[in-house]
């Protein structure tokens, strides 16, 4: 995991910075005492930024490549261009700035928030658009959410990576830990916005669902729960889509891919605390984030529900 961060009231060394680290800015005016205060946290696939300007600043963006989301928490970004948009954004608002392949220009105004950015490849590790005759990568087709709800299920999501993933630099590297953060932001992102994903399975989908499919499913998962395993791998691995793996699942376990192999990875870190032992350095927070669970009291509430006891104390009295 890499981390940056840049605070400074010299108006031309932020405007060099924020040039190189995202794209080409223009400070307007030489306002007095103004800051930028920066901090970013970054994996491949992923990064959270935190941003609070005390000037107004302009933006011209070249496309980047990769899904760009903005939490704004105080100020405005105003005139926010791209081709067939334009929109204005305050606090509280949650949105995508523009499609990956396209430059997007606009105004901050004093402001503070954050940006997101992750690769959109990570779309087509949870979801799929059209049937394997007419294959497509998943795209966002609006760039606002579709409902109050579900921009706060995305707010909730990038404080979580924020604060609980990425605030660890040994816990985000942990490549299960990086993978399963990964995989959820991307699920929510597509459940956020207007997108390409086909969701309900297709009548090939619904014939591919047979038992045989969901046995080959299940093996793969048992044996690569100790890799950072997608959905998209899954669904390959069993010869069907991603639809018809999740309609697979639903079908005759009612769960998720995603759900299932996250108790399968539990019950490995149980057996690991079964055999680890405290005065050799074994941690509950150790073993939960080798098998891909960030946030420690998360881990002991669903190791309690499954196990009956807190994993402490499977640790401690096996």
């Amino acid at each position: 995991m890499q981390t940056l961060t840049f605070d400074s009231d010299d108006l031309d060394l932020t405007e060099d910075f924020l040039s190189r680290a995202y794209a080409r800015m223009r400070i307007g005016g030489s306002p007095a005492g103004s800051r930028a205060r920066v901090r970013r946290s970054a994996t491949p696939s992923l990064s959270v930024d935190e941003l609070a300007l005390d000037f107004d600043m302009s933006y011209a963006v070249t496309p980047l490549g990769r899904i760009c989301l903005c939490v704004v928490h105080e100020g405005t970004i105003e005139d926010h261009v791209y081709p067939g948009v334009q929109d204005s954004f305050g606090p509280g608002d949650v949105v995508s700035f523009a499609p990956p392949d396209q430059a997007y220009a606009g105004l901050v105004r004093a402001a503070r928030y954050n940006i997101t950015m992750l690769d959109p490849a990570l779309l087509d590790q949870v979801a799929t658009t059209a049937p394997a005759s007419r294959p497509g990568p998943v795209r966002l087709t609006g760039h606002r959410p579709h409902s109050p709800a579900a921009a706060d299920r995305l707010r909730g999501a990038i404080t979580y990576l924020r604060d609980h993933v990425l605030a660890d630099p040994d816990l985000a590297d942990q490549p299960l830990v990086a993978s399963t953060a990964a995989q959820h932001l991307a699920a929510t992102v597509l459940a956020t916005f207007p997108n390409s994903a086909l969701t309900d399975p297709t009548g090939s989908d619904r014939a591919d669902a047979h038992p045989a499919a969901l046995r080959r499913a299940l093996a793969y998962i048992d044996d690569h729960a100790d890799e950072p395993v997608t959905v998209a791998e899954i669904a390959a691995a069993a010869h069907i889509t991603v639809r018809a793996l999740q309609y697979a699942f639903r079908r005759h376990l009612d769960t998720t891919p995603l759900a299932h192999l996250r108790r399968v990875r539990l019950a490995h870190a149980h057996h690991e605390l079964l055999a680890g032992d405290p005065r050799d350095g074994t941690t509950v927070t150790q073993v939960a984030a080798r098998w891909g669970f960030a946030h420690p009291g998360r881990f002991a509430a669903l190791y309690r529900a499954v196990y009956g006891r807190s994993p402490h104390r499977t640790l401690v009295e096996p």
